[in-house]
């Protein structure tokens, strides 16, 4: 099996330990004494990729590019069709239940509208209407 990271880049790694135990290893952006072995290893290994040597590359954080957005916009496109077929499946099994066709739902409904509207009238000028059974 072929080595991951080359003989120099060991080196470099080992160098950095080296430095750590001595207490002289910096880190590069604050410039604070390093303490920590594993941040001695990167400090090692980012020396090492930087002079071209045999490392692996860093391990990075989810990536949250275009793919990621895509497919959270295809979830919830897929959400909202199946919550819209289920609503206009619900609505056609209880008109069929109830015996009654979209057209004769709508003229129902304008009549209701009209009757509400008399009741806010009546309730203005103090008046009480009478509901009417048809």
């Amino acid at each position: 099996m072929a080595r991951k990271y080359s003989k120099a880049a060991s080196d470099d790694v080992e160098r950095a330990m080296k430095k750590k135990k001595a207490g002289t290893l910096k880190s590069g952006g604050s410039g604070k004494t390093v303490k920590s072995r594993k941040q001695a290893i990167a400090i090692g290994l980012s020396e090492a990729r930087a002079e071209g040597k045999k490392v692996p590359g860093k391990k990075s954080a989810k990536k949250s590019g275009k793919k990621a957005t895509k497919k959270a916009a295809k979830r919830s496109t897929k959400k909202t069709t199946k919550k819209a077929t289920k609503t206009t499946k619900k609505a056609a099994k209880s008109s069929a239940k109830r015996g009654t066709k979209s057209s004769a739902k709508s003229s129902s409904k304008s009549s209701s509208t009209a009757k509400k509207s008399g009741r806010k009238s009546a309730k203005k000028s103090g008046k009480k209407t009478s509901k009417k059974t048809s």
